[in-house]
């Protein structure tokens, strides 16, 4: 599967916002976006233009699909799945994006960004359930536990980035015990919940073209 190789930071200024990509830096002097807002490329200092309501749905989706890290095909598939489920379909594409298990490990504070998470769960550090699971886009149930596998415990990248945890700033459909290096998936979360800033409406728009 293709993936980007590229400098993230370039992502959050063509989006024009914060994707928190690179966990802690993002929240630090060394920002690239604090440095440079405007647009990647050569002309993007100079780029004046009015976006279309078709260009302004677009880069919703971009800027939800980067921020979870995925593949036009993964995200199309995700938005397929929550059509066909009763509610509001765009907060139920977002609560079906934060119960993936990267997103969960991210969440919990196990990784410093989710491309950290993602390598965690593939390496096969993760448990859920007891259980090693291997894949990233695995969806959570609601009363699930997510632990760091024993042998793995030891890790520097796990122990810096847990040192950053504040227990009170979690996510509340997020339970965490640092101690035991464990948490519960607690529910799907509502919008409000979420703290991503996008308009996920846009995108219903978008794809029911």
């Amino acid at each position: 599967m293709a993936r980007h190789t590229g400098p993230v930071c370039k992502q959050c200024r063509r989006e024009g916002d914060k994707l928190f990509l690179k966990g802690e830096r993002c929240a630090s002097g060394k920002c690239a976006f604090e440095r440079r807002e405007t647009p990647p490329g050569q002309h993007g200092r100079n780029r004046r233009f009015k976006k279309s309501e078709y260009g302004m749905q677009l880069r919703e989706k971009q800027k939800i699909k980067r921020i979870y890290g995925l593949q036009e095909k993964q995200f199309r598939n995700t938005y397929e799945k929550a059509e066909h489920q009763k509610g509001v379909t765009g907060q139920i594409m977002l609560g079906m994006l934060e119960a993936r298990l990267d997103n969960i490990v991210y969440r919990t504070g196990f990784a410093a960004s989710r491309c950290n998470a993602r390598q965690l769960v593939r390496h096969r550090h993760i448990l859920v359930n007891d259980r090693i699971v291997d894949i990233p886009s695995f969806l959570l149930a609601p009363g699930d536990t997510i632990k760091i596998r024993e042998k793995s415990r030891k890790m520097l990248m796990i122990h810096d980035a847990m040192k950053r945890v504040k227990e009170g700033k979690l996510v509340p459909y997020v339970e965490l015990d640092k101690a035991r290096m464990e948490s519960v998936f607690i529910d799907y979360p509502t919008r409000d919940a979420i703290p991503i800033r996008a308009n996920e409406q846009m995108v219903v728009e978008l794809y029911s073209k």
